[in-house]
């Protein structure tokens, strides 16, 4: 009897860390695909393995699409067996098993000892199902109707009764486990999919916090990767020079003479390329590692840390931790040269617009890479979920489970919230806007400039279509904006250029600081192949030429000023604080040649 197990990912980078684990332990084949592929596709890719038993691996993003799928696997292969794993299906099982009644059993919990199970009751396939009670971790349909004995358990859901195995016992050696990548081990991967695919890896399992919304607060049991094991799988990842590893580990930074000396391993034998991502409790980081993170250069580690929320009536909901004193103070110690990427969620207990806007400000002060602004999402199994109905939420009921409404965040704030996810991924985490973001901060407050350019984008309808990244600076550029928008100028200041760069006179007005800020974000970004019409070039050909032999001398001048451009304001847009030059500046920008 075969089996195959099937992954259907987010997109194409990911790969499946689920199935690939389950693979490497029992040497059962695998396929990966993505939620943007048509399911006439998928369908065929299964079919063509001939599998006697197919597997799926189940998430909020994929529940969707498998359960789509499932039916027609029972069309193109009528003999085969379908079961399920994963968090979505195994924590919805009853629901599940009553929808898909081509679906023979859903796995819960972790995967690898039920399959082993599975494997080695499967010698013969006509017999393969009346051995499935006999198998700890699934849940079956009770079809003889009898109430069973023994560990099994039952649930009934639309007058149908189903039953629970009951629970395999938890890995607590994850050393048991095999590496699941050998195609990196043995040299077989190509270069081109490996540099265009994140890995993901656990070096321990459970977590003992209780978020109030996430599942792993389910399991209380942490248990750890050998150390000298982690050691030598990172050194698979490093000798294979892939661009990224993701710790998959719910909170990295548990024991610290554990967590340090993996981040030590990692310095001592970086590969100048590999990117590593751990989601870490900020508020936790030891003094020795604080210390210890002062010496990571850039381009080796990169922080997921979640805030989730600075109103402490909030934390204390959920379930966490309302030290928000000592989580600011922590994260103001990681040096830059780490990838800071802060995470807020709206949709929480007593968190209504106003107190969401100083949770934004909190975590925006604290100037992050990326800021992840994500919607509460109710999931079966959680605390969250027996809250959420007894107080009122509303939210989507199926994947991905977001939240609509509360008492608090009725359901157009959280749709303007969603607009304004938009701009903070346009103007903040898209790294374009440095200057603008600066001045930002200075003159107006984050919150406010996210609010009122949500409030005018929503009255332009802007929101309806996405948008390419210049017309963020269109916007930013028109006449009509909020009431701190002074971006555009307020008079013609062009005169002829002299020694030193061009002459303004006062008689003529200026430009606002705003305006040559955005236009010198514009031009850092590289040469565009012309100019906007919301954007003013201040050009002056010989000028430009002059610099550049000042700079070093015109040795190609078709690439010299290709890979330069020379543009003049009336503010230094280089200081801290922009101030008006009594001379205009000028500014020689070079851009990089690839």
């Amino acid at each position: 009897m075969t089996f195959l197990l099937v992954a259907i990912n987010a997109s194409y980078s990911h790969t499946s860390l689920a199935v690939r684990s389950l693979s490497a332990c029992t040497g059962i084949p695998f396929c990966e695909f993505t939620i943007n592929q048509p399911v006439g596709e998928i369908l065929r890719g299964i079919e063509k393995q001939k599998p006697d038993a197919v597997l799926f691996s189940t998430y909020i993003w994929n529940a969707e699409i498998t359960a789509k799928i499932i039916p027609d696997v029972k069309k193109v292969l009528p003999e085969s067996i379908v079961g399920a794993g994963g968090p979505e299906f195994s924590y919805r099982a009853a629901h599940y098993l009553q929808m898909l009644s081509e679906l023979d059993f859903i796995m819960w919990g972790e995967g690898e000892r039920v399959l082993k199970a599975l494997v080695k009751e499967s010698s013969e396939k006509e017999e393969f199902l009346f051995k499935l009670k006999d198998i700890r971790g699934l849940f079956l349909r009770n079809n003889d109707g009898q109430e069973p004995g023994g560990r099994i358990s039952c649930d009934s859901i639309g007058g149908q009764t189903y039953i629970f195995t009951g629970e395999q016992e938890l890995i607590c050696d994850l050393g048991e486990l095999n590496f699941p990548y050998p195609m990196l081990e043995d040299g077989t991967a190509h270069k081109g999919w490996i540099d265009s695919h994140i890995f993901y890896y656990e070096s321990s399992r459970g977590c003992p916090y209780s978020c109030s919304y996430c599942l792993s607060s389910v399991d209380k049991k942490v248990r750890f990767m050998p150390l000298e094991r982690v050691y030598k799988d990172l050194q698979i990842f490093l000798d294979a020079n892939v661009p990224l590893v993701k710790f998959v580990d719910r909170t990295y930074n548990l024991n610290p003479e554990r967590y340090i000396s993996i981040w030590q391993y990692i310095l001592e034998h970086h590969n100048k390329k590999t990117m590593f991502h751990f989601e870490i409790e900020a508020e936790y980081l030891s003094k020795e590692a604080l210390k210890f993170l002062q010496q990571v250069p850039a381009g080796v580690m990169q922080f997921e840390i979640g805030v989730q929320s600075a109103n402490k009536k909030t934390l204390q909901a959920i379930n966490r931790s309302d030290n928000i004193e000592k989580l600011a103070e922590n994260i103001k110690q990681i040096p830059r040269t780490i990838h800071q990427h802060l995470d807020l969620i709206a949709g929480l207990p007593f968190e209504n617009l106003e107190s969401f806007g100083k949770s934004f400000d909190f975590v925006m002060a604290l100037k992050p890479d990326a800021l992840q602004l994500g919607f509460l999402k109710v999931l079966s199994g959680t605390q969250m979920e027996k809250y959420a109905k007894e107080n009122g939420w509303k939210w989507m009921k199926n994947p991905v489970y977001e939240t609509f409404s509360t008492p608090y965040m009725p359901y157009e704030h959280m749709m303007f919230l969603k607009d304004l996810e938009t701009l903070v991924d346009a103007y903040w985490n898209s790294g374009k806007f440095p200057h603008v973001m600066a001045y930002v901060e200075r003159n107006i407050g984050f919150w406010k400039f996210f609010y009122d350019m949500t409030k005018w984008g929503q009255t332009l309808g802007i929101f309806d279509a996405p948008h390419r990244e210049t017309f963020y600076f269109e916007l930013l550029a028109r006449g009509d904006r909020p009431e701190w928008g002074v971006a555009g100028q307020q008079g013609k200041i062009l005169c002829p250029a002299g020694e030193g760069g061009e002459q303004r006179s006062a008689s003529q007005g200026e430009t606002s600081p705003l305006y040559d800020l955005l236009r010198y974000d514009f031009v850092l970004r590289g040469k565009q192949g012309g100019f906007p019409q919301w954007y003013t070039h201040r050009y002056n050909k010989d000028r430009h030429r002059e610099l550049l032999n000042q700079n070093g001398g015109v040795k190609n001048a078709r690439l010299d000023f290709a890979f330069s451009e020379y543009e003049v304001f009336d503010w230094n847009v280089d200081a801290e604080v922009p101030e008006v030059c009594p001379q205009l500046y000028e500014k020689l920008i070079f851009y990089k040649r690839f």
